[in-house]
């Protein structure tokens, strides 16, 4: 238990740090830091369902998405503030250095190995931020319309 405490604490200030760094607002922080906390919790709580990392980052960025989308609408801002900062814990930071490791040692195979796994997660982040964009711009834009 003590082990997931920490991963979120880590998750919350990292989350936090880049909010700092990205100069977001005193009384946005929280909300801010908070994006990252829940994508990490999701992919923790997504591994009990799948032990791919592709589906678990897939599913928190698509949670991290919906949440910063619904929290610009409520505090009138834009959701990029929410979601640059929600999802620096999902970023494949250990992925992207065993991807140079294994470079750098002259072990081809294992670094085009990870290196298309590291990918391959980015790629599903990237599509988890897409998806629930996409929806929440159509609708935008379809919402003051009546059928003809």
């Amino acid at each position: 238990m003590m082990y997931y405490a920490v991963q979120l604490a880590s998750a919350f200030a990292g989350s936090l740090g880049f909010a700092l760094l990205f100069h977001v607002r005193r009384e946005k922080l929280l909300l801010a830091s908070l994006g990252g906390l829940l994508a990490w919790s999701v992919y923790l709580l997504m591994g009990r369902f799948s032990d791919q990392d592709v589906v678990r980052s897939f599913a928190a960025s698509v949670f991290m998405t919906v949440y910063a989308e619904v929290l610009a609408r409520v505090v009138k801002c834009p959701a990029t503030l929410f979601i640059a900062t929600g999802c620096i814990p999902l970023v494949p930071g250990s992925a992207l250095y065993h991807t140079m490791e294994y470079f750098m040692d002259g072990d081809v195979s294992a670094c085009l190995s990870q290196g298309l796994a590291t990918v391959l997660v980015a790629v599903s982040i990237a599509l988890g931020m897409l998806f629930p964009t996409s929806i929440f711009r159509l609708a935008g834009r379809t919402r003051g319309k009546c059928p003809r």
